[in-house]
């Protein structure tokens, strides 16, 4: 039996809350305990019986681990000593740390390395300052942006975090209100309308990218495997034909579920 207690904040966290949490937690041990012992039991009752316990079923893992290799290709002995953990790390800066009053007497005798890991996320505003130039038959010419700066033209918001957001949304699954509150809190300047905008509009890019990849894996396997599921799109029942191999996979949802259907999804954007 599992059993999972709600949340509760730290401001209603009073000794006698902080007591009972403990009574019920002791509580919780002693029943897997007794259910373990039930068990236990119940195996041994089969047995005497001539029955076959209840199997001891290992969760499965989608990704098995795999014993580690060293560099003539055979499995690592355990407890052998291997590489340093931060060997292949690459170092962004290097900071010497001394003591500001040594003991006296005491000598430099060298440094010891420590790697720490972190993660740094901030904001980064740039001013471009676009050069506009007269032009002798009248008007002008504006200096462009470098390129790879904007994801979309005339926006102003860069690359990256065009980037974030959408791996954030499509990816991690990060609604669109959380990710709007993590942006603030990034210090961005962004509305939820803005926001929802990035999400939803100017995704041609991509769409020719999809287009794209089942070309070139329809070109280059030499088998493909197809499936379709159903699936809902926008309050509609629909269904999603998935497309690919080893190589590619290619994902397309439509309204019907036809041979002419399935035809018109492998074909993509070359229709015959």
């Amino acid at each position: 039996m599992k059993m999972e207690l709600p949340e509760i904040r730290p401001e209603e966290r009073t000794p006698l809350v902080e007591a009972l949490l403990g009574i019920i937690r002791q509580l919780a041990d002693r029943v897997a305990e007794l259910e373990a012992t039930n068990q236990r039991l119940r195996d041994e009752i089969a047995v005497l019986k001539g029955q076959k316990p209840r199997p001891d079923i290992k969760p499965s893992l989608l990704n098995t681990p795999t014993e580690p290799k060293d560099e003539t290709g055979k499995g690592r002995r355990r407890g052998k000593p291997t590489r340093p953990k931060t060997s292949e790390l690459t170092i962004h800066d290097t900071v010497e740390l001394t003591i500001d009053n040594p003991p006296i007497g005491a000598t430099l005798h060298g440094y010891e390395s420590y790697v720490v890991q972190d993660l740094e996320i901030k904001n980064l505003n740039t001013k471009y300052q676009r050069a506009r130039y007269d032009l002798p038959e009248g008007g002008s010419v504006l200096a462009p942006f470098p390129p790879g700066v904007l994801a979309v033209e005339g926006g102003h918001y860069g690359s990256n975090l065009i980037a974030y957001i959408v791996d954030q949304y499509h990816h991690a699954g990060v609604t669109e209100p959380l990710l709007l509150e993590q942006l603030w809190e990034y210090g961005i300047d962004i509305s939820a309308g803005q926001l929802h905008r990035i999400l939803t509009e100017n995704k041609d890019p991509f769409h020719q990218e999809k287009a794209e990849v089942l070309a070139a894996g329809l070109t280059e396997s030499s088998y493909i495997g197809v499936d379709d599921t159903g699936a809902r799109h926008q309050g509609k029942n629909g269904y999603t034909t998935a497309i690919g191999n080893d190589l590619f996979a290619y994902f397309e949802t439509t309204d019907c579920k036809s041979r002419l259907n399935f035809l018109q999804v492998l074909q993509g954007e070359q229709r015959t």
